[in-house]
């Protein structure tokens, strides 16, 4: 797959003067029939990358891969990951939202320690959301924007993060279950996941409340 790597520039317009921290935010998992869905946030400090950055669904797994580790050193990252559990007790959406309030979190929380503390930090943050819907109770701006993980630096990088963290999750999940096929389809309703569905019933990791058929 190849494609024009996305720049930094919509970060730069809402913030010329670096004084806003821009957080991008993006999830992977919302679709599939089992495991958890996991968001990711990520603050550029360097968007100088040698890798390719664009939505994660138009790059291969190396591209991904690659992607992730450059990101790691070039960028503040945060994490959320909730899991079947707690999708089948509040849904998937707020299951989402839940997961990117998290990941927010342990960004702000894991930045260099400064005179700042968390909440003033917060109220110098701009949250970039993937997507047309986001709910938090962070005391820190937002904007979401549909196609986000396609025209923005920062939600692409997330968007990476997200992807290649959730398919690592399934990937060990596959080593645990190994009849479903969790390493090809990472969840998601293929034919051959349902098969598989059909022929063992559910493992304890698939989605209870969701559509099997």
């Amino acid at each position: 797959m190849t494609g024009t790597s996305l720049k930094f520039d919509y970060e730069k317009k809402i913030s010329p003067n670096g004084r806003i921290l821009i957080i991008g935010v993006d999830e992977a998992g919302r679709g599939p029939l089992a495991g958890p869905v996991v968001a990711a946030a990520v603050a550029v400090t360097d968007p100088y990358f040698v890798v390719e950055i664009r939505d994660s669904k138009k790059m291969t797994a190396q591209k991904r891969e690659e992607a992730f580790h450059e990101i790691q050193r070039k960028a503040h990252v945060g994490v959320g990951i909730i899991n079947e559990g707690v999708i089948d007790q509040i849904n998937i959406l707020q299951a989402t939202f839940l997961a990117m309030n998290n990941a927010v979190r342990q960004l702000i929380y894991k930045l260099p320690t400064t005179e700042n503390s968390p909440k003033d930090v917060f109220q110098k943050v701009c949250i970039l959301v993937d997507g047309n819907r986001f709910q938090s109770d962070l005391p820190c701006r937002y904007k979401t924007i549909v196609g986000g993980d396609e025209l923005i630096f920062s939600i692409a990088c997330a968007s990476i993060v997200a992807k290649v963290t959730r398919d690592r999750i399934l990937g060990i999940y596959d080593q645990v279950f190994p009849h479903y096929g969790f390493k090809q389809h990472k969840g998601y309703p293929t034919p051959s996941h349902k098969q598989a569905i059909n022929r063992f019933g559910l493992s304890t990791i698939h989605r209870k409340t969701f559509n099997f058929t």
